[in-house]
């Protein structure tokens, strides 16, 4: 029997200026439902957060959500989650959502997104998890950012490992597939919906 992998998916409380946003998110949570996995992520029902929520919950996938209570109505928290945590500080956010997870992918976003996506990059660097890191480059959106991460190996600020461990794809099911095989135990493509 395989562990269900808890995957951490961070994403824009916007659609962008494009579907294929949209469609990137509603593909990411359509794989994780396929997979048998859970998805946890920031707790919000607008923008892309609740776009990739309700396909996870659409395909039958349990779908964990944590939101500040100074969120709560900006983003206009998820009532249809499988868990709903309230919490007092973003930091509390953070911390129950990493604890919560497996791995973590970055979407299309904003600052926000940016924040949470280096956070847990930096946490991989210097040892605090061992848990992959993915980047969705959905219809290039990253380019500009991963040519600039180039930047900074060849002027010596990231080593190359360092910036390896940070894996890059623009197809959700190539990158899915590329976050379960560096989680061991995790369910592989051909065991899923088996757990």
């Amino acid at each position: 029997m395989t562990a269900r992998l808890s995957l951490c998916v961070y994403c824009g409380s916007r659609e962008g200026a494009t579907p294929a946003f949209a469609a990137a998110a509603r593909a990411v949570g359509a794989e994780i439902a396929r997979r048998g996995w859970q998805l946890v992520y920031g707790g919000g029902r607008a923008g892309l957060m609740g776009l990739v929520a309700d396909a996870a919950l659409a395909g039958g996938a349990p779908v964990v959500g944590v939101i500040p209570r100074s969120l709560m109505q900006r983003e206009v928290g998820h009532a249809g989650l499988t868990e709903l945590h309230v919490v007092d500080t973003m930091h509390q956010r953070k911390r129950l959502m990493a604890e919560r997870s497996d791995a973590f992918v970055a979407l299309p976003g904003g600052i926000g997104t940016f924040e949470e996506l280096f956070e847990v990059w930096t946490w991989r660097q210097l040892g605090y998890h061992d848990k992959p890191v993915g980047l969705l480059n959905a219809a290039g959106y990253y380019d500009a950012l991963l040519a600039f991460l180039q930047q900074t190996v060849m002027q010596g600020f990231v080593s190359p490992p360092q910036h390896g461990l940070l894996q890059v794809d623009g197809d959700p099911a190539r990158l899915l597939d590329a976050i379960a095989a560096a989680v061991p135990g995790a369910t592989a493509p051909d065991d899923y919906r088996a757990i």
